[in-house]
């Protein structure tokens, strides 16, 4: 983590790797040494054979992003269950605020379910959700098995957080207001892809 002596107190988002099925745990450490981390949930509906329960599990397996500053840097990596650092080029991956910020958003609407998603998608439409629960978030539209899915990239990680979307709700994007450019890919303006 490369910050001068003058920014010791900046917070930035990073995401760190937990073991297997630890977040919750390294979740709770964190919080209780007052540091910020957010751990994507979502609830599902567990079934055994005598009932079901809805159930809060992590979004992303073996992953939690946390808001920190240099003193803190060190502190995250001496929790338990802490493996490591998600890391770019040599050095602990930044996400960016509104990534975040984004993401809580899609995690906050319940009326379509968010699932990750580990194939290379090529870039498609950018778009904006101009209704409904998830009006405001901006991505990229992908055709998927016949389904309009609209896919949130976060840059330092694999993932891609994918949620369906009626094709009323998407309006395209200028190339000038795109959140995420990626292989080059250019669009037209105000141009929603219709399939």
């Amino acid at each position: 983590m490369d910050m001068t002596a003058n920014s010791q107190e900046i917070k930035e988002w990073y995401v760190v790797h937990t073991r297997s099925r630890t977040e919750k745990k390294v979740c709770a450490e964190l919080s209780k040494k007052d540091i910020e981390c957010f751990l994507p949930l979502q609830k599902k509906l567990r079934k055994w054979i005598d009932r079901k329960k809805w159930v809060e599990v992590p979004l992303i397996s073996g992953y939690c992003f946390v808001h920190i500053n240099r003193m803190e840097y060190d502190l995250v990596l001496k929790s338990d269950h802490v493996v490591c650092y998600i890391t770019f080029e040599g050095k602990a991956a930044v996400i960016r605020p509104y990534e975040i910020k984004q993401l809580k958003q899609m995690l906050r609407q319940s009326d379509f379910e968010v699932t990750v998603l580990n194939e290379n998608f090529t870039p498609g439409q950018k778009v904006e959700i101009i209704k409904g629960p998830l009006m405001g978030l901006k991505g990229e539209l992908v055709n998927c098995l016949g389904r309009k899915r609209f896919i949130l990239r976060i840059s330092q990680i694999k993932n891609v957080f994918s949620v369906e979307v009626p094709a009323d709700s998407l309006t395209g994007l200028p190339d000038e207001n795109t959140i995420h450019t990626a292989g080059g890919y250019r669009t037209g303006r105000n141009n929603s892809r219709r399939e």
